[in-house]
């Protein structure tokens, strides 16, 4: 007897990230030993509890946030800032690291449909200006913390294809 699994996300593995506490090191490093591009750094980026949830309830955080790429695949780097949100646990957890994966999207209710089938627990979730939806799925049984799914709009398409641009060795 064959076993169909239903796929959460079928679209690809876009960006893997580390939450750091000084995002300068952590640039120069996976630039010196991995390739890393030119970063491009947005400070001070605000999720308000107008469009940011942590477990269901609104969330009042900031982070910096840096950007790189190798090849097509986008290494991000978050210091948290201010308030609470997944990335200041998981610091107080264990400190710096590997944080999350993420799969691009086409349906945003779709996919969250899908893994609270599956059974698997939304941690946070948000938009950022509405360019981009995002949802952080629980990554314990795939051996990561989060694994985050994200709808990325054209526009914020287009700032990311600026940077991989600039990036590119």
């Amino acid at each position: 007897m064959m076993v169909t699994v239903s796929a959460i996300c079928s679209g690809p593995v876009v960006q893997t990230a580390w939450v750091t506490k000084d995002l300068g090191a952590t640039e120069e490093h996976l630039s010196a030993h991995f390739g890393a591009g030119r970063w491009t750094r947005f400070e001070g980026i605000e999720f308000g509890p107008d469009t940011c949830e942590l477990r269901g309830h609104p969330a009042d955080f900031a982070a910096d946030i840096s950007l790189s790429y190798v090849g097509a695949m986008q290494l991000e780097l978050i210091r948290p800032g201010r308030g609470t949100s997944i990335y200041h646990e998981f610091l107080e957890a264990g400190g710096p690291g590997l944080h999350h994966i993420c799969f691009e999207t086409v349906s945003m209710p779709a996919t969250l449909e899908a893994a609270a089938a599956a059974g698997i627990e939304v941690v946070q979730r948000g938009s950022m200006a509405g360019l981009m939806e995002f949802a952080y799925l629980d990554g314990a049984a795939a051996g990561v913390p989060f694994v985050e799914i994200a709808h990325i709009s054209p526009g914020i398409r287009s700032i990311f294809e600026q940077i991989r641009s600039g990036a590119s060795t």
